[in-house]
């Protein structure tokens, strides 16, 4: 039976209250920040597959179904949000923020010999259990610019990752990452800076070596 995990990341609205409501499993993640909370997420999961989604309506239940798809054959699906037939209207997916996404995806792409990236934002992806618990001793970013250090530290660990278009709703709320320009901006710098990094490290030896 699949288990929902919520992480209430010190949130000020209603959503620990409304999840204790649910048959979710609600835990409390003190450190402040994106990536915390979803390394949270993958250190409570205990089920053989994990889907990581944020809960603000962007996302489609249904697309879970095309991640399990190609979940026999690789160690992590990554959703990718740069289909326009499958980007809503309403979302937050503007010129600036495709162009600027797609870039930092294809940066990580090229300087890791990796499969085809378009989308390095995109939270909703699947992960094997095996995966994620090799993951978890080497990951360290606790922001926003989380979700390329996962791709990167697979792709050092060998593993099998493929991109699969999903739908891209509108958001419930505003978000605290692409609803300013210059956060977005930030982001993204803090991305390449990261997967810059990562490369020089790998370059020099230095590199976690994924066991």
């Amino acid at each position: 039976m699949p288990k929902l995990i919520v992480v209430d990341n010190n949130s000020v609205d209603r959503s620990a209250e409304i999840a204790r409501d649910t048959p979710a499993k609600l835990v409390t993640e003190a450190r402040q920040g994106y990536g915390y909370a979803l390394r949270r997420g993958l250190q409570e999961a205990s089920g053989d597959l994990i889907i990581l989604a944020e809960p603000d309506g962007t996302f489609v239940a249904k697309d879970i179904w095309k991640l399990l798809v190609y979940s026999d054959d690789f160690d992590m699906v990554l959703g990718t949000r740069t289909t326009r037939e499958l980007v809503w209207a309403e979302a937050n997916m503007g010129i600036f923020l495709r162009l600027g996404n797609w870039v930092v995806a294809k940066l990580l792409e090229l300087l890791f010999n990796g499969p085809s990236i378009s989308d390095c934002g995109c939270t909703l992806r699947l992960i094997h259990r095996a995966a994620a618990l090799r993951l978890l001793p080497h990951l360290t970013v606790g922001g926003s610019h989380f979700l390329p250090e996962m791709v990167i530290l697979g792709l050092l660990g060998k593993m099998r990752m493929v991109e699969v278009p999903v739908h891209y709703r509108g958001r419930l709320g505003r978000s605290k990452i692409t609803g300013s320009l210059i956060t977005a901006v930030r982001v993204g710098w803090r991305m390449i800076n990261l997967i810059v990094g990562y490369r020089v490290r790998a370059w020099l030896g230095r590199a976690p070596r994924i066991s």
